[in-house]
């Protein structure tokens, strides 16, 4: 059985969660207190951090790596695409996510100084996404895939985070909602998480 050792608040952890309960498998969450993390940990994820993925002799860390690997073991449903244009696209757009949103989580999360420049840096580039909602249900057409996956805890936590979108920006959260009434997402919700959102 695989388990991952998940931090319940991190939004890296909450990407795998979320994945593993899209796929319906059967796999063991490890709640990790991310302010008292367990040794082993560091052990088996030399960064120190979390999600770890370990799946017998396997351990996997970074969300997006961990994130495809089970969905190439586990294919149904497949969430990335099949076609290699679209695939290498879809890679290119999450290393993207992650330069120019999810490397300032740590500064939203510590409410660090020049916080409100990263809540404009991260709003401003969510507005720019949601021109693609007028037309297409989902990142990539309409189906659910690993780019909605890997958006998905960002704007469950903008509230959190206070970062505030503007009406310009009411596709993206149109979008926003139909993630969150996935049965993988919400399976996929610590407690802790809920209460990010009213």
């Amino acid at each position: 059985m695989m388990n991952l050792y998940s931090g319940t608040t991190d939004p890296f952890s909450h990407r795998c969660r979320i994945v593993l309960y899209e796929k319906g498998m059967d796999f063991e969450v490890i709640d990790v207190d991310l302010f008292n993390k367990p040794e082993d940990i560091a052990i088996i994820n030399p960064y120190n951090r979390v999600p770890v993925l370990v799946d017998r002799d396997l351990v996997l860390y970074e969300s997006n790596i961990i994130n495809e690997y089970i969905d190439e073991r586990f294919p149904h449903p497949q969430l990335m695409p099949p076609d290699p244009i679209m695939r290498a696209r879809a890679r290119q757009l999450l290393h993207t996510f992650e330069h120019e949103l999810f490397e300032h989580i740590p500064t939203l999360e510590a409410n660090q100084k020049g916080v409100d420049k990263t809540r404009a840096h991260v709003r401003d580039h969510l507005i720019q996404l949601a021109p693609i909602f007028t037309k297409q249900k989902f990142m990539l057409g309409d189906e659910f895939s690993m780019l909605d996956v890997a958006i998905a805890p960002l704007l469950w936590r903008l509230e959190h985070y206070g970062i505030e979108l503007p009406k310009a920006a009411s596709q993206l959260m149109k979008y926003a909602e139909r993630i969150f009434s996935r049965q993988g997402f919400i399976d996929a919700l610590t407690p802790s998480e809920k209460v990010m959102r009213r």
